[in-house]
């Protein structure tokens, strides 16, 4: 009978875990994405409950009150269009014939009493020239052993390249910003007459990589020196020796700064996701530390190398997932979750005192709620082993110990949101390109897209920056390389 108990337990026990994966996919097939949890009691309305009632409210149009609900109309500006003013105008007159100026009943002229303008966006496919520099030489007619002068040539970002660098940085961009793929370049321009390889634009990828190396290296020593750095990583396929072989690299990210969306965007290539490379890229760097619990950060963590903040926003997810547990509890949970995020938004609008005001006088308390709900449940012991419920308690847990170093640091945040805005492009570039060549291309995709997203973020040109850029950097001053990074450059 004992044998029978147990085994019945354990049968059980493995139709809830399998009832639980079973949800989890259907979710993930017909379920919503979205990660909102939606209560009767709106955000403004606990935000009074708080006692924060002072926050900025979206501007009102109108209400107009129907039965049930009050529909609320918002101003919307995305449907309109905008262009700059010096875009250039091409006039189209359509004027009446000379036999219809005339007045039907008079046969005297109409007089002219103004005009009907409209105005429409035209587009004209992207236009190419020739950049032809003509130098005159000059020799002594007399005196043969001079030989011949002539004026210097302009630095050139790639030396002999037939690429002037407004091309070469409008092909960057459209790879690297638009997610277009040097085939499909090949193609376009093809149509416009101009026969260049996909090998040929790959090999002037890679050289502009190598040669706009140093002003990556100063970025990412920037971003270490920040004290506020945020990291997460992303696969990328790379094409191995052979016909249609591919292997898994990442492309790991640090982005550095105090400001809540700092700007630099490093990028680095990696073959793996070995330990060994979170330890070289975050060498000597002792500062804030923002990322998921990949246990790379989490064992530099314990070596008391840096301050780890783990974000939050994956823990909330941990407890979103686990649906089959103990319901009321991940209710629980997820609501005082909801809250510590509610002060962060108020926190984050006050100044760097009030902020950590802020986070001593409310956040923490509720912080210290949660952990002692989780120590409670896991004592308790009345999560199914493999379940997802208990996958979330054990997740929780083991980040007891770092939770609350975010509230120490006025700059530090509880997420690593911005670390995760800035794969996005990545992962949503690869559907495109596919895959990296080789190693080589895997490092100067990494030193462009972090000029041109850092661009991005900062809402600057990447074409105009790159063009102006690399016809400087050749003959910049070394050790003042940092006037060329976006920021300075936007500036200057």
């Amino acid at each position: 009978m004992v044998a029978l108990k147990a085994e019945n337990e354990k049968l059980l026990s493995k139709i809830d875990f399998l009832n639980g994966q079973l949800a989890w996919f259907q979710k993930q097939l017909f379920g919503q994405r979205s990660e909102k949890i939606i209560e009767s009691i709106g955000s403004e309305e606990q935000l009074v409950l708080l006692g924060f009632d002072n926050l900025p409210k979206k501007e009102v149009i109108n209400s107009k009150i129907i039965p049930a609900h009050i529909r609320t109309k918002y101003k919307k500006d995305s449907n309109k269009l905008s262009f700059p003013e010096n875009l250039p105008i091409e006039r189209i007159i359509l004027d009446l014939k000379e036999e219809e100026k005339l007045c039907p009943e008079t046969g005297k002229p109409l007089e002219k009493i103004g005009e009907d303008v409209h105005q429409k966006l035209a587009h004209r496919p992207g236009s190419y020239y020739i950049k032809e520099i003509i130098r005159p030489k000059y020799a002594a007619p007399k005196n043969t052993e001079n030989g011949v002068v002539a004026a210097a040539l302009p630095d050139s970002l790639l030396h002999k390249c037939k690429a002037d660098e407004s091309l070469l940085a409008d092909i960057l961009v459209k790879k690297f910003a638009d997610h277009l793929p040097l085939f499909r370049q090949s193609e376009i321009l093809l149509r416009e007459g101009i026969c260049l390889s996909r090998q040929l634009l790959s090999k002037w990828v890679i050289r502009c990589g190598v040669a706009l190396k140093p002003l990556y290296d100063e970025m990412s020593r920037l971003v270490l020196s920040s004290n506020n750095v945020f990291a997460d990583e992303v696969p990328v396929d790379m094409l191995k020796p052979g016909k249609g072989k591919v292997q898994q690299a990442y492309m790991w990210v640090l982005v550095g700064g105090k400001e809540s969306n700092p700007a630099y965007r490093v990028y680095n290539f990696r073959t793996d996701r070995c330990h060994k490379n979170a330890e070289k890229l975050l060498k000597g760097y002792h500062g804030v530390l923002h990322s998921d619990k990949y246990g790379a950060y989490e064992k530099l963590a314990c070596q008391k190398q840096f301050i780890w903040c783990p974000c939050w926003v994956h823990i909330r997810r941990k407890f979103i997932e686990a649906e089959s547990g103990d319901l009321k509890f991940r209710n629980e949970i997820l609501r005082k979750i909801k809250y510590l995020f509610m002060f962060e938004r108020v926190a984050w609008n006050r100044s760097e005192e009030e902020r950590l005001k802020i986070r001593q006088e409310k956040e923490i308390p509720i912080i210290d709620e949660i952990i002692d709900l989780v120590k409670n449940m896991l004592i308790e012991n009345k999560a199914l082993p493999r379940s997802k419920f208990k996958e979330a308690l054990g997740y929780f847990f083991s980040l007891i110990p770092y939770l609350k170093n975010y509230t120490q640091h006025a700059y530090a945040r509880m997420d690593n949101n911005v670390a995760e805005r800035a794969v996005r492009p990545l992962a949503i570039g690869r559907k495109n390109w596919l895959f990296l060549g080789n190693e080589e291309g895997g490092d100067a995709a990494a030193v462009i897209l972090s000029l041109v997203q850092t661009c991005r973020s900062l809402k600057i040109n990447p074409r105009e920056y790159l063009e102006d850029v690399m016809c400087r950097i050749m003959s910049h001053n070394f050790q003042k390389l940092d006037e060329l990074l976006p920021d300075k450059w936007v500036k200057a």
